[in-house]
């Protein structure tokens, strides 16, 4: 694509103003008449060892921004703040301006790369359950405001009693290293209260993992680390930046690599694109499913308060039925088989009052997984065994708590949806302790 085709390709929707910045793989633009918005370009470069290499891939920048207009649209419709409108070429996509913030966060669910280097006393693929998340000063040419260092992109570590910024060499053995440069709080940071945002910046990249986690398990690949940047737009709101392509993380598919590190390994350059090629392919097929809870109830005095709360912000996704399978069973496996053909992707929770027949009735009748909660088991404990001891083929579940059936309804839909899996996945994480040292 020639400069000409380029600018008209970019011109077609915004035409671009400025040039803000300018990176290895890409360009800043400012929009032409808006302060509040720019264009960010794709290049068809590729680097490794902090521009020590450099090719040039043609079509690189098509195939990275679809990738990461394809990953921040999924991360959009999962709830994250990300600096990302829309895809406004083939070769650019426009974001809120941001003010971009000089770290690199790496989230890793498996030990690669520099980890390793780090850490040589534990495998290559060591599984973290815990998933680690870690924080890298973004720097050139090894050298930070004047000061000189030892590498670019040092691990960071923020001793926060001290209000010090101490830096490693995050390609030595970390077990025994001692900083190489220790800052103050003011020669990194841009405002005095600019800590307060690293448990926040943790947790969405954390959050961000784990959708892209399940959006890859989805389309067979393994999602082993992850590379995010962070700014902060004109109203001071903290979003994922620049980009989510294939430079930025580690994916296996197959046992082998399918990103850049077959490139950083020495791979054919026609080797490496048909890699991002296959990404963008793949990418372009990340979605969030549509899934239904079917809450079904006997009579409208079944109250659902408590499954309504337990659902919290997932409330949305609870369809309520109310009709008793015992009264109307004609009318009620009508209305249970249209539900289904409309949204085949759902799982019935039954919280039946007097009677729990109507969840094993429910169970026989169809393929969708069936959630019988006994709501009268607390007052008449005999009543649970209409449930517990079903017929045969009436593979009904029993649940007694409404809050666990909640959370078994959600676990069930969440192997199929990345949002429902990143909520489930960072509750556990959040109580979780990785077992190797680290």
């Amino acid at each position: 694509m020639s400069e000409r085709q380029i600018s008209e390709s970019i011109a077609a929707k915004h035409p671009l103003g400025a040039l803000v910045a300018e990176g290895k793989t890409k360009k800043i633009h400012q929009i032409k008449g808006s302060a509040e918005l720019a264009a960010v370009v794709a290049k068809d470069d590729i680097t490794a060892g902090d521009g020590a290499k450099h090719d040039i891939i043609p079509d690189k920048g098509r195939l990275a921004t679809a990738t990461t207009s394809n990953v921040f649209r999924l991360l959009k419709a999962c709830g994250l703040p990300v600096a990302f409108i829309e895809q406004d070429s083939a070769i650019s996509f426009t974001a809120p301006k941001c003010q971009m913030l000089p770290y690199e966060v790496v989230v890793r669910r498996e030990a690669h790369g520099s980890y390793l280097k780090r850490n040589p006393h534990l495998a290559k693929g060591q599984l973290f359950p815990h998933s680690l998340v870690e924080f890298y000063l973004k720097t050139k040419d090894k050298n930070w405001k004047g000061k000189p260092l030892i590498c670019d992109d040092p691990l960071m570590q923020f001793a926060e009693e001290a209000k010090q910024i101490r830096l490693f060499n995050p390609a030595k053995p970390l077990q025994g290293q001692e900083p190489f440069l220790v800052l103050s709080a003011s020669e990194v940071f841009g405002s005095d209260e600019e800590w307060k945002i690293f448990p926040e910046m943790r947790r969405i990249a954390r959050h961000a993992f784990l959708v892209l986690e399940k959006a890859w398990q989805l389309e067979g690949g393994r999602l082993v680390d992850l590379k995010v940047e962070f700014g902060f737009d004109s109203k001071g709101t903290l979003l994922l930046a620049d980009v989510i392509d294939n430079d930025s993380w580690r994916v296996i598919e197959d046992g082998s690599y399918i990103d850049k590190q077959v490139y950083r390994d020495g791979g054919a350059l026609d080797d490496v694109a048909a890699k991002y090629r296959h990404v963008a392919e793949i990418t372009g097929r990340f979605h969030l499913p549509h899934q239904r809870i079917i809450l079904w109830r006997g009579s409208d005095k079944d109250n659902t308060d408590a499954f309504s709360d337990a659902l919290g912000e997932l409330a949305d996704m609870m369809t309520v039925v109310t009709c008793s399978i015992h009264k109307e069973p004609v009318n009620g496996a009508a209305i249970f088989h249209r539900m289904v053909q409309e949204v085949p992707d759902s799982v019935v929770i039954a919280n039946i009052g007097r009677s729990n027949g109507a969840g094993p009735v429910l169970s026989a009748m169809s393929t969708i997984p069936v959630i019988t909660v006994p709501a009268s088991a607390k007052d008449f404990p005999d009543d649970v065994w209409s449930s517990l001891r079903a017929p045969s083929a009436v593979p009904v579940m029993t649940v007694l708590e409404p809050d666990n059936a909640v959370l078994a309804a959600l676990q069930i839909l969440s192997g199929r949806n990345p949002r429902l899996y990143a909520k489930l996945r960072g509750e556990i994480e959040n109580r979780t302790v990785n077992t190797i040292q680290l």
